[in-house]
């Protein structure tokens, strides 16, 4: 089943996808397995034919000899020899081509995984437990190897071996062939039973697998929560319920896997004696043409080599069946749809003209930026008069010489233009097909509505503006909607209704990576990632010099724990930063935004894991990041959002109270009441 589409995937489709991969740098070393395949077993069924031709013409004539010459035999021996030779130097040969592939399409397939994955919306990662992707990283593509490296060149093999054999049979005694095609019959029918029960059961143990690999993945990650609260005896309960779910369906899968082999084995047995007692029978009463003792051996020899391709098939076709549910672990995560970016909108470096009056594109890294703004944007960027009374007109034509105002024209369907003021200067080029407007921080909600699930809206009409330099803190209850406010602002979730303007553009209208560059963001929950200090806080500028990771550092008071580390700014940080306190860690991550210089800031709960002595420091390095930045923080501590140009109070998804703090103490609100302790946030 297609997670994305809900449509059922054949196997056939899946095989395509797969063998597809090996197409891709590998067929001409798979054309080579195959005829390496094709040798190996003309090769060994070439050894039967030998044997019969062994007896009869050389064996059976030594023997009624006086003085035997074994020159002949001497040389059929040394034919038989090469040709064994040659079969084991092609097996060896497609066996470590096979090795080359595998490895090398699990390589791909790892690669397009996570270059897909890096694509992928956050809700994915929202609604997918970890432990179950990771999952199809380790064991979903190892199972492919194994397919790969084993079952199919086993799976050819037995194929080519079955062909070839069949057709010496025919050419040996049709009687006798027509023996082994009843007893291939049985075995075709026990294989298509069991085979067919186990398949099943190894596709649910696939995905147990997952869901047991996700359970521990959340269990080794909330082990501290787990100890604290004793909840050790649950987990474990939690654990078994899962392991047996996988217990249950892998015990099926092997159960019908195990005995097929040895029923086949038995079947192979039977067919044996029945097939000697046959040949025997027809050669003594003269049946079925001239039988002889080397014609019978030939036989057995082949209904040998016959029946063990099936029953290696046989046995094969579990890990193809397991590697296929696999597979289609894979390409479903593969085929999970990416994030949608429509926007046209960019972020470039610019600069002052010679005159210092218009920005211009340039290569240069500059600290200043603009949005470069195709014509066809949802807004048409217009020459306006502001008024004395502050009302606005359009002009008809940029006014000559001197500077001109310029304001962003919304045209809804039906309705009165809407004009916006641009901050910032703006080169106006009717010539080109775009503008630069100076990246400020202007942003606004324009009556937006949201739901993570279709039907249950989580934000209600929010209406709220934060101007360049203003800090705006959002105050209320867990889930009264806070962080998902700043979700919206970069666009991990995309809005239902209303819109979301930064300096005057739409959100859905700028690229998203471009977007979030210009976002700095200290999360709660702090995540560090391996290698050292100084990489830790350059990720938030991966061209920061060792000087301006250092001053974000210093910035953000994390300058002087970082000197006292073992190796200062080169310490390694293993496990998201375990030799490092939770404040340590917070300060990293503050540092990292810092170096990143973004004219707007996220701040969630982001000094809530610091105690208040070190939330005094840090506080002061936090005045100096927000400082000229539009600041949106979000608190439960009301302390640190008292300063702020505005405050929202929210209660579930609605803005009930707007104001700065002696506005709200004033009207003895909900905020009043929070900050003189009548309530309580939670």
């Amino acid at each position: 089943m297609n997670k994305s589409t809900g449509t059922p995937v054949k196997k056939s489709h899946t095989v395509r996808r797969l063998m597809s991969y090996v197409g891709r740098g590998y067929m001409a070393l798979f054309v080579l397995v195959i005829f390496c395949i094709l040798v190996s077993a003309i090769a060994s069924v070439s050894s039967s034919l030998f044997l019969g031709n062994l007896i009869d013409n050389y064996i059976t004539p030594l023997l009624a000899m006086e003085t035997p010459d074994y020159s002949g035999l001497v040389r059929v021996l040394l034919m038989m020899a090469g040709l064994y030779i040659v079969g084991a130097l092609c097996a060896f040969a497609y066996n470590r081509l096979m090795v080359t592939i595998s490895q090398g399409v699990q390589k791909r397939i790892r690669d397009d995984l996570f270059s897909h994955m890096q694509t992928l919306p956050i809700k994915y990662f929202d609604t997918h437990a970890h432990g179950d992707v990771m999952s199809v990283y380790s064991n979903d593509v190892d199972t492919l190897r194994q397919m790969l490296s084993q079952s199919i060149p086993q799976v050819i093999n037995s194929g080519m071996m079955i062909l070839v054999t069949f057709v010496s049979m025919l050419a040996t005694n049709l009687a006798l062939t027509g023996v082994v095609i009843v007893c291939i019959i049985g075995m075709l029918c026990v294989t298509r039973f069991l085979a067919g029960r186990s398949g099943r059961y190894f596709v649910r143990q696939q995905m147990k697998l997952g869901d047991l690999n996700g359970y521990i993945e959340e269990m080794i990650n909330g082990q501290k929560v787990v100890k604290v609260f004793c909840h050790e005896t649950e987990a474990q309960e939690g654990f078994s319920k899962v392991n047996d779910a996988l217990f249950e369906s892998a015990d099926k899968a092997n159960k019908y896997a195990n005995i097929l082999m040895p029923i086949l084995i038995n079947i192979g047995n039977v067919q044996y004696v029945i097939i000697a007692m046959a040949g025997g029978a027809l050669a003594l009463n003269g049946i079925g043409g001239a039988i002889t003792l080397g014609t019978i051996a030939t036989f057995l020899q082949l209904s040998k080599s016959f029946t063990n391709p099936i029953s290696q098939i046989s046995q094969q076709m579990n890990s193809v069946i397991m590697a296929l549910a696999g597979a289609q672990r894979i390409f479903d995560l593969m085929d999970e749809p990416s994030e949608e970016d429509h926007g046209t909108v960019t972020l470039v470096n610019v600069a002052y003209d010679k005159n210092g009056h218009q920005l211009e594109e340039t290569s240069a890294r500059t600290n200043l930026w603009a949005w470069k703004v195709p014509h066809n944007a949802e807004a048409t960027m217009v020459p306006v008069e502001k008024k004395d009374d502050g009302t606005i007109t359009e002009l008809p034509e940029p006014v000559a010489g001197g500077e001109q105002t310029w304001a962003w024209k919304y045209q809804e369907e039906g309705g009165e233009p809407f004009y916006r003021l641009i901050q910032g200067p703006v080169r106006n080029v009717p010539e080109e097909d775009y503008y630069l407007i100076k990246l400020t921080g202007d942003v606004r909600f324009d009556h937006v509505d949201f739901s993570y699930v279709e039907g249950k809206t989580i934000l209600h009409d929010i209406t709220l503006f934060a101007k360049p330099g203003q800090k705006l803190a959002f105050v209320g209850a867990t889930g009264a909607g806070k962080t998902t406010i700043t979700n919206l602002i970069n666009r991990f979730y995309d809005i239902a209704d209303g819109k979301i303007r930064y300096d005057g553009i739409s959100i859905n209208n700028i690229k998203k990576p471009d977007l979030r560059r210009s976002l700095g963001i200290v999360l709660q929950d702090t995540n560090l990632f391996t290698g050292t200090v100084r990489e830790n806080i350059r990720y938030g500028n991966l061209d920061a010099t060792d000087e301006e990771v250092e001053a974000a550092a210093v910035l953000a008071n994390a300058d002087d724990f970082i000197r006292r580390l073992p190796d200062g700014y080169d310490t390694m940080l293993t496990g998201n930063g375990a030799n490092l306190s939770q404040g340590q860690r917070q300060l990293i991550a503050i540092a990292r935004a810092a170096v990143a210089d973004p004219p707007v800031m996220i701040l969630d709960e982001a000094t809530s894991s610091i105690d208040t002595r070190t939330e005094a420091i840090v506080q002061r390095g936090m005045d100096a990041l927000m400082s000229g930045r539009t600041v949106f923080v979000i608190a439960h501590r009301l302390s640190t959002v008292r300063n702020s140009d505005a405050i929202i109070v929210l209660d579930h998804g609605r803005i009930i109270e707007r104001g700065d703090h002696e506005d709200l103490i004033a009207q003895h609100g909900v905020y009043y009441q929070l900050y003189t302790g009548a309530f309580e946030l939670e």
